[in-house]
């Protein structure tokens, strides 16, 4: 890598022989589907996502899973089993090893796994057994059929070899077919692909075995192992080392990885979030790790920091695979390689990605508007072709995205914020339970502000005078939106002040140490992640906290691999959900007793004790003031150009309103 240092992170940028492959760095990209292949051939897109990592400090790149088998036919992966896309391939390989940097093809299938809602009636599987999640049954893989399956695999990788490609990763983790096959609780067959250890290694043996014949020494195999699939019966820590010495023993794998979790109750496990603690499987790796001597070993797992890895890195590991901080920053390596580490956008782990994939969309970030975009590494606003005055109501982040943007651009820019800090109510969020990692979104927002020479007014209420004044050229709406009163509940309540929305009642509650007792009850017709946050928060106070909600299950709208920790924490907290439910307007609050209806038998159940009521709803935009002056905000002023992003144009995500402060910073 050019211009590196290698004095400040210097077992993160030492080079490492991974089979016949001298890697320039430690740095590898772990496999992270990106949805932007079509016709089941590489695209543009695909190509500039790819090269933007390899370019940005990767010395190792896993790919998306590929279709390597001739039943794999799935849309959103790229065809590797034929000739019909041979220069895709080629052109994929070349836009990533002329940067230095090894591409490995992933070679997996999802076997009886599923992630949508409903049951897939094309699954195949190990053992006559549903998936553990969506209860799909499979069909049973005869022995001619995982023949099959082993000799086209060795023939794909032969082809991805002969494109250009580096070797290739077997994902047998997650729950996968592979991890099926290793899986005990999983794999019940009677011939020689179960029974015991040998039995179920055995197909692994024989794909290893074949590819290593077809690609030759030169040609990089890696495998994805479980390290603990949490699931009872399946592959504990003690059953992952065996499996990984009996796998290594023929001397066929040039790296490996430990993941954890599988497809069940536990998928949230491989994808940890910021609930739990950093890196936390590094232990248990390391642990696994005398049973492959020889073998380079990479740790992963929410691994976000350059001197965190580095760290790791000088406890005995090879590698560092990343995912999705090389998602929100391709530059990660280049920057950390530099002495550039303030400069990166930082993965806030809030597993949006998975998100957006699991719903059929093209990647996408939090943190980093550009995925996929040709000039995506290190980039930099374009000069504007005249400069302009902007006005920006909202320091939030969809404000400050806008902000400073646009002063890179050579506009000059003045923030008007309501508060004395930057970060609107992301900064909320990022107080909550989880939520830390947000907080790198608007400190790197206020870096390229003050970089920019952003002009910020806060603790400053905007007003139509403040902007006559100011005569901007352009006026951009950032700021926010506020919860709308739950049109069930009596005006009473909410005019006599009993019943404060969620975001002001945590927000005075993020500092009290003092046990209140009673139970907290929040009438939930958000259904998002802040709201469930917000209950852990309160859980820490009160005695007792409910969920009412009239949908029928909590946290439906988001992603379900942080769905499933939601729950996991519910039950162990002993958080409370009454479904099918809504406060009922009659009760009476002075008691402390609080009626929950059934929303179809009108059964009344009553909580009582309730020290704290407290609701989440849809938001409605702020801002009307400026909205509603005569002629709008486009001719109030004489202001030729008004915008309105984030919450100030409709309720979004975190996504929304980076992306959209990102869109408008570069359009004005």
């Amino acid at each position: 890598m050019s211009g590196t240092d290698r004095s400040r992170y210097p077992h993160l940028f030492a080079p490492l022989k991974v089979g016949a492959r001298v890697l320039k760095n430690r740095i590898a990209h772990v496999s992270m589907t990106t949805r932007m292949s079509a016709g089941r051939k590489v695209t543009p897109a695909m190509l500039n996502y790819y090269a933007s990592r390899a370019k940005g400090g990767a010395a190792l790149i896993v790919t998306e899973p590929v279709s390597a088998a001739r039943f794999q036919n799935a849309p959103h992966k790229v065809r590797v089993w034929s000739d019909e896309d041979l220069c895709g391939l080629s052109r994929w390989a070349e836009a990533v090893e002329r940067e230095d940097c090894a591409l490995l093809a992933q070679l997996q299938d999802p076997g009886r796994g599923r992630h949508e809602r409903g049951r897939n009636p094309d699954a195949i599987g190990v053992s006559a057994l549903p998936d553990d999640l969506s209860w799909t049954m499979p069909r049973v893989l005869s022995v001619a059929d995982i023949e099959t399956l082993v000799a086209d695999l060795a023939a794909s990788s032969r082809r991805l070899q002969r494109c250009g490609f580096s070797g290739v990763e077997l994902s047998a983790a997650h729950g996968h077919l592979f991890h099926q096959f290793l899986s005990p609780w999983m794999n019940v067959r009677a011939d020689r692909y179960g029974g015991d250890l040998a039995g179920r290694c055995r197909l692994l043996q024989e794909l290893l075995a074949a590819i290593r014949a077809d690609c030759g020494r030169d040609f990089i195999i890696g495998v994805k192992l479980p390290g603990d699939d949490a699931v009872a019966g399946s592959v504990a820590p003690d059953q992952a080392a065996a499996i990984a010495r009996h796998l290594a023993a023929g001397g066929d794998i040039d790296f490996l990885s430990f993941a954890q979790g599988s497809h069940s109750r536990d998928l949230d496990l491989h994808l940890p979030d910021l609930h739990g603690r950093r890196a936390p499987y590094v232990e248990l790796t390391r642990s696994l790790k005398p049973a492959v001597p020889g073998v380079a070993v990479m740790a992963l797992g929410l691994i976000t920091d350059p001197a965190e890895a580095d760290a790791i890195l000088a406890g005995g590991f090879e590698l560092i695979g990343l995912g999705r901080p090389l998602v929100t920053d391709p530059a990660w390596g280049l920057k950390a390689s530099q002495g550039r580490e303030a400069d990166i956008r930082y993965c806030v782990s809030c597993n949006s990605c998975w998100g957006v994939i699991t719903e059929h969309r093209p990647l996408a970030c939090d943190n980093n508007p550009l995925v996929g975009a040709p000039d995506e590494v290190d980039w930099w606003p374009q000069p504007a072709p005249a400069r302009k005055r902007v006005a920006i109501i909202g320091a939030g982040i969809a404000g400050m995205e806008a902000a400073w943007i646009a002063a890179a651009r050579g506009h000059e820019v003045w923030v008007f914020g309501a508060t004395n800090e930057v970060g609107g109510k992301t900064r909320l969020l990022a107080a909550l339970p989880g939520g830390e990692a947000l907080s790198s979104i608007y400190d790197y927002q206020a870096l390229m502000a003050k970089k920019t020479r952003v002009r910020l007014e806060l603790g400053v209420r905007a007003t139509a005078d403040d902007l006559r004044s100011l005569a901007p050229d352009v006026l951009v709406l950032a700021c926010g939106a506020s919860m709308m009163w739950p049109r069930a509940l009596p005006a009473a309540w909410r005019d006599e002040g009993w019943v404060p929305d969620l975001r002001a009642c945590v927000a005075q509650m993020l500092d009290f140490n003092r046990h209140q007792g009673g139970a907290a009850v929040i009438f939930d017709l958000d259904a998002t992640e802040g709201t469930y946050a917000s209950a852990q928060l309160l859980k820490r106070l009160f005695d007792r906290v409910v969920i009412v909600t009239p949908r029928d299950r909590i946290a439906e709208d988001v992603p379900l691999v942080s769905r499933l920790g939601i729950l996991r924490r519910f039950a162990h907290l002993g958080i409370e959900t009454m479904t099918l439910s809504e406060v009922d307007a009659g009760s009476p609050l002075e008691d402390a007793t609080l009626a929950v209806r059934n929303i179809y038998t009108g059964k009344i159940t009553p909580i009582e004790g309730v020290a704290l009521f407290t609701y989440a709803t849809p938001r409605v935009p702020d801002g009307q003031e400026f909205q509603s002056l005569p002629g709008g905000i486009g001719e109030s002023y004489a202001i030729g150009e008004s915008y309105a992003i984030g919450d100030a144009y409709v309720q979004g995500t975190v996504m929304t309103a980076t992306s959209q402060g990102h869109r408008c910073g570069n359009r004005i």
